[in-house]
């Protein structure tokens, strides 16, 4: 699994890795809230990437529902890639940062991120395991090392399959990074995306979605004058959802209130962020 504190790389790095674009990346923190499961077949191995929350500091109960799912993660991994930017060199333990109870029992790979950022000669003397999602540096032996870690079996998945997690998942999430990358300041942590019917059988596919607010007044901004931000995000997400679908998309839109979602219990497990 892929471990660290928000905005380290994480998705970016899953993204690198498979080759596809699965989980969402944005500038801003703490984008990620559900782990992202993508699948790596090469030779022999499989490799089983999850791409969790990052270890935060919760405020509100969405929060806590990251952490959950990070630290579930972290116990159930088989090797953990902690993940921490090389301009930030040296890392401090993975169980100071996420403040662990104790550290993990499974291996840690230490994986310094964002290398392109930092020229050769500025670089730790160490012998480091230095990756760049950008230029795909020091990804094979990434790879390389994961892999002394891992132990033998059988294969989970097919080795063709990319993800664990059906389209419908995707869906939703596509339209919430549309969201981070449209909508500005805190608004885009008040939204939550509901995928009410996914048809994969029609031509073109046919997905219809509710995209929630906690207030009437981020409702107004999120449709926007004329619904002219609604309509520029659905063809932001509509685009991502075709392109990993490798289809057309008929993306429909709707934009509801529910109140303080994040820090009410039942909200936050109907939209699924809680057992």
């Amino acid at each position: 699994m892929l471990a660290g504190r928000p905005n380290v790389g994480k998705s970016t790095l899953l993204n690198a890795l498979i080759g596809e674009h699965l989980a969402i990346v944005s500038p801003k923190p703490q984008s990620t809230r559900l782990p992202v499961v993508g699948l790596l077949t090469r030779d022999d191995t499989q490799f089983i990437f999850t791409d969790s929350p990052g270890l935060l500091e919760p405020e509100y109960r969405l929060h806590e529902a990251m952490r959950a799912a990070a630290l579930r993660a972290i116990e159930q991994a088989e090797v953990i890639a902690y993940l921490h930017p090389l301009a930030e060199f040296p890392a401090p333990p993975l169980a100071q940062v996420g403040k662990l109870d104790r550290p993990p029992a499974a291996p840690i790979v230490t994986v310094y991120t964002k290398a392109d950022l930092v020229p050769l000669a500025a670089r730790p003397p160490d012998r480091l395991t230095a990756v760049s999602a950008v230029t795909r540096e020091g990804l094979d032996a990434l790879l390389d090392t994961l892999r002394t870690h891992l132990p033998d079996g059988p294969f989970h998945y097919d080795p063709d399959e990319m993800a664990t997690q059906p389209m419908r998942f995707f869906a939703a999430e596509f339209v919430r990074e549309a969201a981070f990358e449209l909508l500005h300041e805190e608004l885009p942590y008040s939204v939550a995306v509901e995928i009410d019917e996914f048809r994969e059988d029609s031509e073109p596919v046919y997905i219809r979605a509710v995209v929630y607010v906690e207030r009437d007044s981020q409702k107004g901004i999120v449709i926007g004058e004329g619904g002219r931000t609604i309509k520029a995000l659905g063809q932001a997400a509509r685009a991502k959802i075709a392109a990993l679908l490798g289809g057309s998309v008929y993306l429909e839109l709707h934009v509801k209130v529910l109140p303080k979602w994040r820090r009410h219990a039942p909200s936050l497990k109907r939209l699924g962020y809680a057992g």
